[in-house]
């Protein structure tokens, strides 16, 4: 659906966008991730034919955005950060308006307006001023303008932003729902939301694409070790964590263990592991010293630490303690 090869911007002497290539499948959420002025807005904006690359190319449903701007825009919905409302009309003045300007009029404008009123949860602003709308629903008037003339591609810019908890989950249903029938590319800062709305991850560096894969490849690709998470308790009255922590440490191919909480005569810790699966080693030793193994289980580093990871910035205690949990 979308194909993009060697595209590079260039601004003078600076290089917005070095050569990135990578595909987007029909029906694919794909989160586009980068730190500010990595390239990733210069990239949706080529993708859009806002912009026109210095050298590359890109092709949307089959149309070049170079060659066939037209048929692009087509077949593109787009959700820029900050939604493009006229705040003197009203909601269903501003979607009769857009849908006019991509192609849709009659009985199939006034169905695709019911449309994306119910799915988009503005069914009762209809007739309301978006000079006089909320932030959250402001975003969601942004969504269905997007959406109106039901494009191949969305191309969703923070969509998230100013919503509150409820509203942010009810956009990611709507989002994971739009998949299928639309290929979407979703750009946030909001970690959390790639995990949860996202197939697959593109992280955009200095102008250059340093990952593409899904959240779970990346996390094995960028965690050699195994990392494991090991709650520990006493039989008999209260246990010491230090004594169990030097037993973990002495056990064959361990590389660090992490004492996390003790909790009611229980004690967490997380165990890195040099490449290898250490879990029967581990349960063998707690067991033999007399102990309860309550728990045992894998687990990942966080999205956010593979992205700092992958930019080449220093994760901080924070994202450590996140990978934890």
């Amino acid at each position: 659906m979308i194909k993009v090869t060697e595209l590079t911007k260039k601004y003078a002497r600076n290089v917005a966008v070095d050569h990135i290539s990578f595909e987007v499948q029909k029906g694919e959420i794909i989160g586009f991730l980068g730190p500010n002025g990595a390239g990733k807005t210069t990239t949706m904006r080529m993708l859009t034919c806002f912009l026109p690359p210095s050298a590359g190319s890109a092709t949307v449903a089959g149309f070049d955005v170079l060659e066939q701007p037209l048929e692009v825009k087509k077949r593109i919905g787009y959700l820029p950060e900050t939604p493009p409302l006229y705040p003197e009309m009203d909601t269903t003045e501003y979607l009769t308006f857009v849908g006019k300007l991509k192609g849709l009029s009659g009985s199939e404008l006034r169905g695709r307006i019911d449309y994306v009123c119910e799915r988009c949860a503005i069914t009762d602003v209809r007739h309301k001023l978006l000079g006089r709308l909320s932030k959250g629903y402001r975003q969601r008037v942004g969504l269905a303008q997007a959406i109106i003339h039901n494009p191949d591609v969305l191309i969703l810019d923070e969509p998230t932003a100013g919503l509150d908890p409820k509203q942010i989950n009810e956009t990611r249903d709507l989002i994971k729902g739009l998949a299928g029938d639309h290929t979407i590319i979703l750009s946030t800062h909001i970690l959390p939301e790639v995990e949860q709305t996202c197939q697959k991850v593109m992280i955009i560096n200095r102008g250059k694409l340093v990952a593409t894969d899904s959240v779970q490849n990346l996390q094995s690709r960028a965690r050699g070790a195994e990392l494991v998470l090991v709650e520990v308790a006493g039989r008999n009255g209260n246990l010491d964590s230090a004594t169990v922590q030097r037993r973990l440490e002495q056990i064959a191919g361990v590389s660090r263990v992490i004492f996390k909480e003790t909790h009611q005569n229980r004690n967490m810790f997380e165990v890195e592991s040099q490449k290898g699966f250490l879990r029967g080693d581990l349960a063998r030793a707690v067991v033999e010293a007399g102990w309860d193994l309550n728990e045992l289980r894998p687990t990942a580093m966080s999205l956010e630490e593979i992205f700092l990871q992958l930019t080449g910035e220093e994760v901080t205690d924070k994202a450590a303690a996140k990978g934890g949990q």
